[in-house]
């Protein structure tokens, strides 16, 4: 069972209290009118699917509703840390440990 912390609960529990939101970061369209339609597709549909380092977007259903970010390691299957909807992403190397 995953544990995952809610950065604004600032509880960590299992991975039933919370739903998938998507990967993180998204760029949305200025003017989705003046997209043709396979960009419109590719916004909508196509996302990345990394081996290693993901940026996710979570929600804290069964506790305060809110959206954050999630960075988890795709291939242990482990949250490296979360941080509140707005927030930049973390460095990557830091969370890792390949910072030097």
């Amino acid at each position: 069972m995953l544990l995952i912390h809610c950065p604004y609960c600032d509880e960590t529990l299992p991975e039933l209290e919370f739903a998938y939101a998507g990967e993180a970061h998204i760029a949305r369209p200025a003017d989705p009118s003046k997209l043709s339609d396979e960009e419109w597709r590719d916004f909508l549909f196509i996302r990345t699917n990394p081996k290693g380092v993901h940026f996710e977007r979570w929600r804290h259903i069964n506790g305060c509703g809110r959206f954050f970010n999630a960075v988890r390691e795709t291939v242990g299957d482990k949250f490296l840390s979360t941080y509140e909807a707005g927030e930049p992403r973390p460095d990557v190397a830091t969370l890792t440990g390949e910072a030097k």
